[in-house]
């Protein structure tokens, strides 16, 4: 599966950068015209999956911001996850109205989170988990965890080309 993945992502990637060139717009659906009706549905559909993924992402991200504050379960009352929501939100917005460039943010998120989400961090996780398993029920999976370890480096590289790309270095 890393490795269909792979492909697929390099395939998609190749071809959107033989499609468009060095002249490639950080949101890919920028570079199609405002008169494409299957693009102006697609922008559509990106504008839908942002609205709503956001709650979930939001309360992954509020969690995260508890657990790095060592706040116990027990004292994560409503009033101290309200309290947490309209800091955080306050701190987002604030951000978000002095931010000029939206295509660099977009663009260094994706090369950093969206490669570790991707490649590095179901690497790590599957060689914890087979190195948890012990040597007699991870016999099999031992000989994938090199290919992972593979994917994982990948991973990071493409990340820093990527990184590269949003500071406007390559």
């Amino acid at each position: 599966s890393f490795g269909i993945s792979i492909f697929l992502f390099a395939l998609i990637g190749a071809l959107g950068f033989l499609t468009f060139g060095s002249a490639s717009s950080g949101l890919i659906l920028n570079n199609y015209a405002a008169t494409d009706g299957l693009m102006s549905l697609s922008r559509f559909a990106v504008t839908i999956s942002i609205i709503f993924s956001f709650p979930l992402v939001f309360v992954g991200a509020r969690d995260g911001w508890l657990d790095l504050l060592k706040v116990p379960m027990e004292k994560r009352t409503d009033s101290v996850l309200t309290k947490t929501t309209v800091a955080i939100l306050s701190g987002i917005t604030l951000i978000a109205t002095q931010l000029k460039e939206l295509a660099f943010i977009m663009s260094f998120a994706g090369a950093t989170l969206g490669n570790a989400l991707i490649y590095v961090y179901p690497a790590l996780m599957f060689r914890a988990a087979v190195k948890k398993m012990g040597d007699k029920a991870s016999k099999g999976l031992k000989r994938e965890v090199p290919f992972a370890m593979f994917s994982a480096l990948l991973g990071v590289g493409m990340g820093a080309i990527g990184t590269k790309m949003a500071f406007g270095l390559l």
